[in-house]
């Protein structure tokens, strides 16, 4: 066990509590913001932490202030990757080609399923645990792969491009939806591979980012950046704004009715949307860097761009970091990130407004 490095504060700006979790002079961060960083029981909180030198799991035993348990040792992991079951008692993660299974108690680790040489995107749950799927790149093959959690039934399906972000319907968990990327980016396909259709056609102008379910609605949300905030209707495919404003990452609530976002050129910090108005209220500062230069832009990073960004990096015109990661999108450790706990009374995210990336979980004030 470790000490805890919790720490309280007051926003700036709103006067929300927020509680620093991390300290550590490395790179900290939350999961992904398309999975909740808490245990379903809202008692511990899952981090990542690069403070043994890569990559592992992390975890504040009792939340907010209890002592700080490493979960995984050895071969870092895929640092976006984990998710966390509906139990509570498992975290799935990917390490190299594998999609790994942790026991939160005994902390023994299983192989789900083993790709071999891929590299493999986050995990996403589905069908209330019994389910998985990855975004993956295998040779010259992209895709995903997806199966159920026992280790079964797991299929590779094809696809002429990257793919990432795919995510379970929350309705009808035999639909999967991911991202092509660049554009146009909105797909769906049926976990045994058949279905495979193209949800939004655009271009490499229309900036379509972050898209994700609107809770139980089963609609789509997403970001046109740095436009709009909108939503898709699953079944009819209609298109209608939500509100006029620089969104970036969000997370719906489970009832679809609130999306948490965080914003950027400017940050003005993480808010609450309201979905019916578009009305949104401030929840705290980020302070983050939220590093990436394509987010000036509202297109789609073409070759040229990562050329020139490699380029300007070797004259120190660009952040060493952009060009340790080979990205105009990032590095990822540097966006906020936000996601909500499960009582949806707290959000929590990332800052590097130290200098390095800490994980932060904000009260939402009370309106």
């Amino acid at each position: 066990m470790l000490p805890s490095e919790h720490s309280v504060r007051r926003d700036l700006e709103t006067g929300a509590t927020v509680h620093q979790m991390t300290s550590q002079p490395c790179i900290n961060h939350a999961t992904y913001f398309l999975q909740s960083s808490f245990t379903p029981d809202g008692e511990s909180l899952i981090f990542i932490s690069y403070r043994t030198g890569q990559a592992q799991l992390f975890e504040v035993t009792e939340f907010p202030g209890g002592e700080i348990r490493q979960l995984t040792r050895g071969e870092g992991i895929h640092p976006f990757s984990p998710a966390i079951a509906p139990d509570g008692e498992h975290i799935y993660f990917v390490r190299r080609g594998a999609i790994m299974r942790l026991n939160r108690r005994s902390l023994e680790e299983s192989c789900v399923a083993d790709f071999g040489e891929a590299q493999l995107g986050e995990c996403s749950l589905g069908d209330g645990g019994r389910w998985l799927t990855a975004a993956i790149k295998r040779g010259g093959e992209s895709g995903i792969v997806a199966g159920r959690a026992d280790g079964s039934e797991w299929r590779f399906i094809g696809f002429p491009g990257t793919v990432i972000h795919p995510q379970f319907h929350p309705l009808e968990p035999e639909w999967i939806e991911f991202a092509g990327d660049p554009a146009p980016r909105m797909h769906r396909v049926r976990r045994d591979g058949s279905g495979m259709e193209c949800l939004y056609e655009h271009g490499n102008e229309e900036f379509v980012v972050h898209e994700t379910f609107l809770g139980t609605t089963g609609d789509i949300v997403y970001t046109v950046w740095p436009f709009a905030l909108r939503r898709v209707n699953w079944q009819s495919r209609q298109h209608s704004t939500i509100a006029e404003f620089n969104a970036w990452h969000i997370t719906p609530n489970r009832a679809g009715t609130l999306v948490l976002c965080d914003t950027n050129h400017p940050d003005e910090g993480l808010f609450l949307v309201e979905v019916a108005t578009g009305e949104r209220r401030r929840v705290c500062l980020s302070e983050s860097s939220n590093q990436g230069s394509q987010w000036r832009r509202s297109r789609y990073a073409l070759a040229e761009d990562f050329a020139a960004a490699r380029s300007a990096a070797k004259s120190g015109a660009l952040s060493w970091m952009e060009v340790a990661t080979d990205t105009v999108y990032g590095p990822q450790w540097t966006h906020p990130h936000p996601s909500f706990s499960h009582d949806e009374r707290m959000v929590v995210f990332a800052s590097d407004r130290t200098g390095h990336p800490q994980v932060y979980v904000a009260e939402i004030p009370v309106s």
